[in-house]
């Protein structure tokens, strides 16, 4: 089952508590998915798109862009889906997109709010202009941002308009800090002598 001849874009995010995705031909969103979830991101996200795909009478042949959020948010929740749209780039041979987070949610207010992403520990992610990661206190006037179908349609949009698409690089994860994992601090066991 193919869908008509026409630009039909997929994009995805997982880069939080969610596996969200939306799909859209040419100008309009056509469907939008967004499950809830703290961990799972990664054994639900194929199968979410799949149905995603299937249920509006869609297949894999038929995409011909991927927009794929990057983050900041949930490490692992960001390799996921940059990993996976790197993978569908790939097999499929069309571009894969990557929008940050700030973007997506900049293109769902008013040019020039301050939007901000949760982060842990009662503190957002904000971009002025360089991303970085503050105090929630001390960004009074940061639109915070959390209503995930807005922002994945934003993605898909994103990732249809932008220009010379198959000539970008793949996406890649936005960390704004470091990874809360730790080194182990006992030396590693000797494997050969």
């Amino acid at each position: 089952m193919t869908a008509p001849s026409s630009a039909l874009t997929l994009a995805f995010d997982t880069s939080g508590a969610w596996c969200a995705a939306a799909l859209m031909r040419d100008t309009a969103i056509i469907d939008t998915r967004v499950e809830e979830m703290s961990r799972g991101q990664g054994e639900r996200l194929m199968l979410l798109l799949q149905e995603l795909l299937q249920d509006n009478a869609c297949d894999w042949p038929s995409l011909t862009t991927i927009g794929v959020g990057t983050g900041p948010g949930n490490f692992t929740g960001i390799r996921i889906a940059v990993s996976a749209a790197r993978g569908l780039a790939m097999g499929l041979n069309i571009p894969a997109i990557g929008v940050d987070g700030f973007q997506a949610r900049a293109a769902c207010h008013p040019a020039g709010s301050l939007v901000a992403i949760p982060a842990p520990r009662d503190r957002l992610y904000i971009a002025d202009p360089q991303p970085r990661l503050m105090a929630a206190a001390e960004c009074p006037d940061a639109i915070l941002h959390t209503d995930t179908a807005p922002m994945v349609q934003a993605i898909a949009r994103i990732a249809a308009t932008t220009p010379d698409a198959a000539s970008r690089p793949a996406p890649a994860p936005l960390y704004v800090r470091p990874a809360d994992a730790a080194p182990p601090r006992d030396a590693p066991p000797v494997l050969l002598d």
